[in-house]
């Protein structure tokens, strides 16, 4: 038997720091961190889980992860000229 010494997160605790969630996905693409290091991270674990379980309302950390991309993307282009 496995025990933690953290209790389980609610989804309703999940859905409150959905937004931080995100901003720490889009913190790491910034940071330039590659999709298999930024997968093992609690992050994508926590946005996964939400997806998981309520998939009608939070879109797939895959999702996140291109739509973040293409979003630094454009932004770069825009300031560079």
């Amino acid at each position: 038997m496995t025990s933690s010494s953290e209790p389980a997160l609610t989804i309703a605790e999940l859905e409150a720091k959905y937004p931080t969630y995100c901003k720490v996905l889009r913190y790491l693409l910034v940071e330039g961190k590659n999709q298999q290091a930024i997968e093992r991270t609690v992050c994508w674990d926590r946005l996964a889980t939400l997806h998981n379980s309520l998939p009608k309302r939070y879109k797939s950390p895959d999702y996140l992860f291109c739509l973040f991309r293409r979003e630094i993307e454009r932004e770069k282009m825009l300031t560079n000229g």
